[in-house]
């Protein structure tokens, strides 16, 4: 387990943003209580309360990975109609604790859905 610090600082702070996550024409999660993570140079990333999302549409993978700082992420694909975006999803069920905040959420790869749109409040 890593510490984000100075060589790799992690921030996560409230969106200020309506966040909506549309697949094949459905809204898959829509929240105005999204976190924003931001990670060193990378882009940042929304995550989305599981609440404000809808849980019947997707399906946990055997798919994991992990980082040094967050700790094991588990994956989800999501399934609307006929389409199938595999791996799609991911969340730190059981993060650590310096990422304690992320817990209960989930992030989408922006490329395997149709739209992460961001409208303001």
């Amino acid at each position: 387990m890593k510490i984000p610090g100075p060589d790799h600082p992690i921030t996560i702070a409230p969106a200020a943003e309506r966040v909506r996550v549309m697949f094949n024409g459905e809204a898959v999660a829509d929240t105005t209580r999204a976190l924003v993570l931001q990670e060193a140079a990378y882009k940042p990333v929304f995550y989305i309360p599981r609440e404000d999302a809808k849980l019947a549409l997707l399906e946990k993978t055997a798919h994991g990975t992990h980082c040094p700082y967050k700790g094991d992420a588990s994956y989800y694909s999501i399934k609307v109609g006929d389409r199938v975006a595999e791996n799609a999803i991911w969340s730190y069920e059981t993060p650590f604790p310096a990422m304690r905040e992320i817990e209960g959420h989930l992030a989408f790869y922006p490329n395997r859905v149709d739209a992460i749109e961001v409208t303001p409040v």
